[in-house]
């Protein structure tokens, strides 16, 4: 038996996560501080991050007033705009998830006839609970899972437009002082996200206890449900905010920029408080939910594979939640490495930012290592078995910690790499952009062999994670990489989330017609934001390949398939097809995209050809009817893609069975990992 006792972990892994959501909340009252209100500000002082508390409105001999004014008008603008969408998405979704929650339901009673009769376990000894009530547990964490991933987003979303407007009022004093809100701000979201996730999970398995007893293979397979519907809600959240942030973005830089030739975010453009609410909606919100949807899966497939290993067998409560104590773990490392970014160290130029956000992954990664090598080596015994394609394969509590450590260490090399392709520091956007002195045909060409050419440093780090944590602990070992990857989830978010914040501060700024020299420090703190968006975005890349590959074996395993034979008619069909899926939906969602921007660029051109005096700044555009826009066209045109990806392996392993569903499942993980 481990080290650490069945009372400390029931101790150790809920205490961890209201530690985190306490840290949540102050550093939410910390950002709090910053009034969106008229007041005297302090002249002079010693303020922290290398400035004065002055503001540079007093250096300019401005009066500060009405900016704050119209900085909080904007903010309420935002928020209820990103709440009015995200309330209407919830209504739809709402209905695909009761709809889906009873599909689940049919399904899996129907397994044993709707029989309310205990059955002979199929991986261990002894009668397990009847299929009926594994159903109806199923679907309940299914709900639960989903729920939980739609506050999250909510929340995410709420957060940061509490803290946009705040952002922009900070820079007034520096840029470190707006550094640091931003940053505390999408702290909460991570820290709130990753430690609830945790925390629901945690309380659920114990719930679910109460009823399964002994038969952990129920209780775990009935656990399932809590990743799919993270998963499932995190898909919808991220096509409808997707489609919603780009047809905004597209029509405000079409119409304004292009044409009309005025500046980014300017307040004569119509659709400027659409553009903004689609960062929260979609890079936030959406996010949120994604890397939310990652950890529910990559943990659930873990404690699947766990329950009908020795762990399971054994009735090993603390090795059996090994994957949440890694989380557990993470939790505190993540709060010890954002004080770095707060309070450890000082931001005293916009050039100190993007290497700031920088040693966050790197500190994160190199504590999370050691508090890893600790957690399995009081958690785990020294030898166990982890089922294995019908065998147990014998592991050793060291060669789980390489598994953790293999996908960890690629999660930060998959950032860098993001990092390295989509900054303006380096080489490969540079040529992009030299690219543009020959015309738009030239960028297109280099970007898109840009975007390629990304994907192969990447790939080979996720190969690498599969072949080691494969080799060492077969599917609970891959599921174990994603998890590493994930660990730092709440670090990862912060950085994720500190990019829209910052780029809505310097939209806000705009608007309200502040200093250029303070957009000057929102625009440096944008430019290091868009590149961190991009590094979450590949850690949430990712994991998912991982966790789709647990997910895979994990379902072969159920389904009895013992190999997968690419030779086989059926198969093949089914590799070809899969690999298909992930071009028909990004077709689907790029056509969305268009068919929106289109509707948004029609209504700015006639806003500024029929509203007399708009373009001088006499005048008022009408903001409410772009957000309407963009509103309708992603609500209505998310169906259809999340429609493809939920209701596919249902059609398709009905119609044609298992192994040709086997064959789409590869096709879709292989085809879309490259996409992504």
């Amino acid at each position: 038996m481990a080290i650490l006792g069945e009372l400390g972990t029931e101790i150790l892994i809920p205490v961890c996560g209201v530690v985190g959501i306490v840290f949540a909340v102050a550093q939410w009252f910390i950002v709090s501080k910053v009034k969106v209100t008229p007041g005297a500000a302090s002249a002079g002082g010693g303020g922290k991050n290398g400035y004065g508390d002055y503001l540079i409105e007093e250096e300019e001999g401005l009066n500060d007033h009405n900016v704050v004014v119209k900085c909080a008008e904007i903010q309420t603008a935002i928020s209820e705009g990103a709440t009015s969408f995200l309330f209407t998405m919830y209504q739809y979704v709402g209905m695909f998830m009761v709809v889906f929650a009873a599909v689940i339901f049919v399904f899996l009673g129907s397994i044993e006839g709707f029989s309310t009769k205990g059955q002979p376990c199929t991986y261990s000894t002894g009668t397990c609970k009847p299929a009926l009530y594994t159903a109806l547990f199923s679907t309940a964490s299914f709900l639960l899972g989903a729920i939980t991933s739609l506050v999250s987003g909510f929340l995410g979303m709420k957060i940061a437009t509490y803290a946009n407007a705040r952002t922009t009022l900070e820079a007034r004093k520096g840029v470190g002082k707006a550094f640091i809100t931003a940053f505390r701000s999408g702290a909460v979201m991570g820290f709130l996200l990753s430690s609830s996730g945790l925390v629901v999970l945690y309380i659920t398995i114990n719930v679910f206890k109460m009823y399964y007893g002994d038969d952990w293979e129920g209780l775990f397979e009935s656990i399932t449900g809590y990743g799919l519907g993270g998963s499932s809600m995190a898909l919808f959240g991220r096509v409808g905010g997707g489609i919603y942030t780009k047809a905004a973005d597209v029509g405000a830089d079409l119409v304004g920029k292009v044409e009309r030739n005025i500046p980014e975010d300017d307040p004569r453009n119509p659709a400027v408080i659409a553009d903004n609410v689609g960062d929260n909606v979609g890079d936030i919100a959406g996010m949120g939910s994604d890397l939310f949807g990652s950890y529910a899966e990559s943990s659930c497939a873990a404690l699947v594979v766990a329950s009908i290993s020795s762990f399971g067998i054994n009735h090993d409560f603390t090795a059996m939640c090994y994957p949440l104590l890694v989380s557990s773990v993470g939790i505190i490392v993540c709060l010890l490495t954002t004080l770095f970014a707060t309070d450890f160290f000082e931001i005293k130029a916009a050039s100190e930012i993007e290497p700031a956000l920088k040693k966050q992954l790197i500190i994160s990664t190199a504590l999370m290592t050691i508090g890893v090598a600790v957690i399995s080596w009081l958690a785990l015994p020294a030898k166990f078995t982890i089922f294995n394609f019908g065998a147990q394969k014998d592991v050793s509590n060291w060669g789980l910690f390489f598994c953790v450590a293999v996908g960890l260490w690629a999660g930060l090399i998959i950032g860098f790499v993001t990092e390295y392709y989509t900054s303006n520091a380096y080489s490969p956007v540079q040529d992009v952009a030299d690219s543009c002195r020959t015309g738009a045909a030239t960028n297109v060409i280099f970007g898109l062999a840009l975007g390629y050419k990304s994907v192969i440093i990447p790939i080979f780090a996720i190969a690498v994670s599969i072949y080691v944590s494969f080799s060492i602990a077969a599917m609970y070992g891959i599921a174990m990489a994603a998890l590493g990857m994930l660990s730092t989830m709440a670090t990862g978010l912060a950085i994720d989330a500190y990019g829209p914040i910052s780029d809505n501060a310097g939209g806000i700024a705009e608007m309200a017609g502040m200093s250029h020299r303070i957009r000057e420090r929102t625009d440096a703190l944008d430019a290091a934001g868009n590149t961190t968006a991009a590094i979450g975005k590949g850690f949430a890349i990712g994991s998912a390949a991982l966790v789709s590959l647990a997910l895979f074996g994990a379902f072969v395993s159920r389904a009895g398939v013992k190999v997968v034979d690419v030779l086989s008619p059926k198969v093949f069909i089914g590799l070809i097809v899969g690999a298909m899926l992930p071009y028909w939906f990004s077709a689907m969602t790029m056509k969305s995209v268009g068919s929106a921007a289109l509707k948004m660029v029609e209504e700015v051109r006639r806003q500024f050809n029929t509203i007399p005096g708009l373009m001088e700044g006499t005048a008022k555009p009408d903001y409410a009817t772009c957000v309407k826009i963009s509103t309708d066209a992603s609500i209505r045109e998310m169906i259809p893609p999340g429609a493809l990806v939920m209701l596919t392996p249902l059609i398709v392993g009905t119609l044609f069975g298992v192994e040709t569903l086997s064959g789409v499942l590869a096709g879709a993980l292989v085809s879309g990992v490259q996409v992504s």
